[in-house]
């Protein structure tokens, strides 16, 4: 294929992260895999005039700007993407119609919320010595391996200096959903807990500080271990996600300080060492 002749290591990870999480921002791009927005830009635009990307930018309510470019997988990608995994491109499941709806979604500002906090992880472990993204896994990959117990919006692997840490993450806009279904949501992690042995840290990212502080009334003393955080926790805007911006859950935790997301891993029972070792990000 003449387009995979012409595509970079790094144009290849922005094609398997359109695949397997739909939509990201020029900004979250950028994150991911350039070492800054105007060469994203410039990246993204050669990807588009070779049909390997498509882009729209969504409108946005009167009086609130403009929003960013956002970027799908365009055909030719996805070519790229069967030819990689060694199948029939009929096989792969790629549908233009399904991949343009994206824009159109109701769902789209939760989308691109959730791939936001993964973006800015990986752009962390660039600013943070021996730190990586090991995993990142989407809604759908995570609904196809625990159900029926939860459906988490995310799943990831975050890694220091040899010390992981497994977490599901819950991206709670504040809007979507009842303080009490959220906390709800909880019993499902419980039972996959009890099911597979492994208790692994629920991180709910949520829209506001008075948010937060209804969901830790809501959800009392949780059934496994629950952190919550919101946009202003950010302290060290390097790190974001991956800094002391955890807030946890329950009673016995009442007054206690923010955490490092690689500090969640002593939460963790047992240690994450059996599950998704395949290390696919």
């Amino acid at each position: 294929m003449l387009l995979a002749s012409r595509l970079t290591q790094r144009d290849r990870l922005v094609l398997r992260a359109l695949w397997d999480h739909h939509v990201l921002t020029t900004g979250q791009i950028a994150q991911l895999a350039f070492p800054n927005a105007d060469r994203a830009r410039r990246g993204m635009l050669r990807l588009t005039g070779l049909g390997a990307v498509e882009r729209f930018r969504p409108l946005l309510p009167p009086g609130k700007g403009t929003a960013p470019l956002h970027y799908t997988i365009g055909e030719a990608g996805a070519h790229v993407i069967a030819a990689e995994q060694g199948i029939p491109f009929a096989d792969l499941g790629y549908r233009r119609d399904r991949i343009v709806a994206w824009s159109l979604s109701p769902q789209l500002g939760h989308l691109v919320g959730v791939n936001g906090i993964f973006t800015a992880l990986a752009a962390a472990a660039r600013h943070r010595t021996a730190a990586e993204l090991a995993q990142w896994w989407p809604e759908r990959r995570c609904a196809t391996t625990w159900a029926p117990y939860i459906r988490p919006d995310g799943f990831g692997r975050w890694r220091e200096h040899g010390v992981s840490v497994d977490f599901f993450l819950e991206y709670d806009t504040g809007t979507q959903r009842p303080l009490r279904r959220v906390a709800d949501k909880l019993r499902g992690y419980a039972n996959l807990a009890t099911a597979d042995g492994f208790t692994t840290p629920v991180l709910i990212w949520t829209s506001s500080p008075r948010r937060e502080a209804n969901l830790h009334a809501a959800i009392g003393t949780p059934p496994v271990p629950v952190f919550t955080a919101t946009a202003d926790a950010i302290s060290e805007p390097p790190l974001g996600p991956a800094g002391p911006i955890w807030l946890p859950v329950g009673a016995p935790h009442e007054g206690a300080a923010r955490l490092r997301l690689i500090e969640l891993a002593r939460y963790a029972r047992p240690l994450p060492s059996g599950r998704g070792d395949d290390d696919e990000a």
